[in-house]
């Protein structure tokens, strides 16, 4: 017969002590399951960053601008999930590869992919993100997307644990998603001087997102640091109202 489990003395203190090392490795799971931002905007989202394993939608009229903010996205998850690769799927895809490295990208883990048809471009998407060998897949120029395209990426995100960003026109108009968040990115000079245009910059804005608020913020990219910053603590609209 197998001895009694013998309790320590002060159970109070040790229940206490298991339950911060289970918060603890909670915070920690947390961590790893999301995306930094800015501190402004962590704090604003209900996971404290952007979450991976899911789709995300970038909305932009500039696709230029809007293509450089998604990259350093695609940085931030190779960073985050290293070892992993990161595709880049577009019907021509135009990846200027020094500007891209200045941005954090690690070019030795980057894929591009050339899809014209956009059915094909969901197919490989799809495949690439159920792949535990995938951090992010970035996918260009989607005009149209279904609610049940755009849920098999959801899916294949969560399975794979690795990012997708769906960078669309914001002419295109559209309609519901299942993405995690959806944002409008639209380009901003912030520091530039008449001979100097100075580093990236955007306004970000935060249409829609599970549990969370909208929310709308200028971020400046700092290569220096390696960070996204605000010049100011205050969100963009509220300054714009000031």
């Amino acid at each position: 017969m197998s001895a009694p489990l013998t309790l320590p003395p002060n159970r109070s203190a040790a229940l206490a002590r298991l339950r911060d090392r289970l918060a603890r490795l909670d915070r920690t799971a947390q961590d790893r399951a999301t995306l930094p931002l800015a501190p402004e905007i962590n704090q604003h989202l209900p996971w404290g960053g952007l979450p991976l394993a899911g789709l995300h939608e970038l909305l932009s009229d500039a696709p230029g601008h809007a293509t450089a903010f998604a990259a350093l996205l695609l940085a931030r998850a190779q960073a985050r999930l290293t070892r992993r690769a990161a595709l880049w799927i577009a019907a021509e895809p135009d990846a200027y590869m020094p500007g891209l490295a200045g941005l954090g990208l690690d070019a030795t883990r980057l894929f591009l992919l050339r899809a014209p048809r956009q059915r094909d471009a969901l197919w490989a998407a799809e495949e690439a993100l159920r792949s535990p060998a995938t951090a992010a897949v970035l996918l260009l120029g989607a005009r149209t997307l279904d609610m049940t395209a755009a849920r098999r990426l959801q899916l294949a995100a969560e399975t794979g644990g690795g990012i997708a960003l769906l960078l669309r026109e914001e002419a295109s108009t559209p309609g519901p998603t299942t993405a995690l968040t959806r944002w409008r990115i639209t380009p901003r000079a912030l520091s530039a001087t008449p001979h100097h245009l100075g580093p990236p910059a955007w306004e970000v804005t935060l249409l829609r997102a599970r549990g969370g608020q909208p929310g709308t913020w200028l971020l400046e990219w700092d290569q220096a640091t390696g960070q996204l910053a605000t010049p100011a603590a205050a969100p963009a609209a509220e300054r714009r109202r000031a």
